[in-house]
C-alpha cells in the first residue's frame, strides 16, 4: 500500500506548476557514525546491507548532497533511484 500512496503523491507533485520536481527513492539509508536515536537492529542492518545489497543502499550524506545538487544543477530524471542518487551526490 505504501508504494501506491507514494506513487500517487509523486504523480500529484509532478502535476503541480513547479519549475522542477525531484522525487527521491533512497532505499535503505545507512546511519552515520555518531548519529543519535538509532535502534540496535538498524545499526546491524546498516553494517550488513551495504555488503549484501550495495545497489539498494546509500548514506544520508549522499541523499543530502544529491538533493542539493538536484536543486542547484538539475537532473534529467524526475524520479531518482539509488543509482541516480549516488551519481548526483558524486557530481
Amino acid at each position: 500500500m505504501w508504494a501506491r500512496v507514494k506513487g500517487k503523491a509523486e504523480n500529484a507533485l509532478m502535476r503541480l506548476p513547479f519549475k522542477r520536481v525531484y522525487n527521491f527513492r533512497p532505499g535503505f539509508m545507512k546511519p552515520f557514525d555518531g548519529q543519535k536515536n538509532v535502534k540496535g537492529y538498524y545499526r546491524f542492518f546498516g553494517a550488513v546491507m551495504p555488503v549484501v545489497l550495495p545497489r539498494l543502499c546509500c548514506t544520508m550524506q549522499q541523499v543530502a548532497r544529491a538533493m542539493l545538487n538536484a536543486a542547484a544543477k538539475g537532473y534529467e530524471k524526475q524520479v531518482l533511484e539509488v543509482a541516480d542518487i549516488k551519481a548526483l551526490a558524486a557530481a
